[in-house]
């Protein structure tokens, strides 16, 4: 069993009527053949990176399952098949997903070694004199009252 990818685009005019029954095809697919489906992602309607077919648009569906390669290929033959489908894409991702578990691990082990850090002292804030000492000449005297501009 490998863990795949489904990612699949279906026309933009199509309704979820038509769009769950392939889902649900696919579902049974995958479980006939002794697989699994982890998660069904619609991600709804969005743009195309290009145009396929006069269109620029289209429903985006995900679904990530696990199975054997003959699930694989009965998803992609009926996919190819289906009108509603403009493009898929299915990607095996179980040895990437090994990958970044090996450096996840890894950088927890070099964490691990590494001294802790030592705390910075905390620093203290200048300490600022509520009044000036000597008074600015032009300035405002605290307390007084303000006096009207001249024109």
């Amino acid at each position: 069993m490998r863990i795949y990818e489904e990612l699949f685009i279906v026309r933009p005019d199509a309704t979820d009527e038509q769009i769950d029954p392939l889902v649900e095809q696919l579902k049974d697919i995958i479980a006939q053949t002794g697989g699994t489906l982890d998660k069904t992602e619609k991600w709804g309607v969005r743009r195309l990176a290009y145009r396929i077919g006069k269109l620029t648009e289209g429903h985006y569906i995900l679904l990530q399952f696990s199975a054997g390669a003959e699930a694989v290929k009965e998803i992609q033959r009926r996919l190819r098949v289906n009108d509603l489908v403009v493009k898929f894409l299915t990607v095996r991702i179980d040895e990437k997903l090994k990958r970044i578990e090996k450096r996840k691990k890894q950088r927890e082990k070099r964490a691990a070694r590494r001294p802790p850090k030592p705390e910075a002292p905390a620093v203290a804030a200048p300490l600022l004199p509520s009044e000036p000492a000597t008074p600015v000449p032009g300035a405002p005297t605290p307390g007084a009252p303000a006096q009207p501009e001249q024109k």
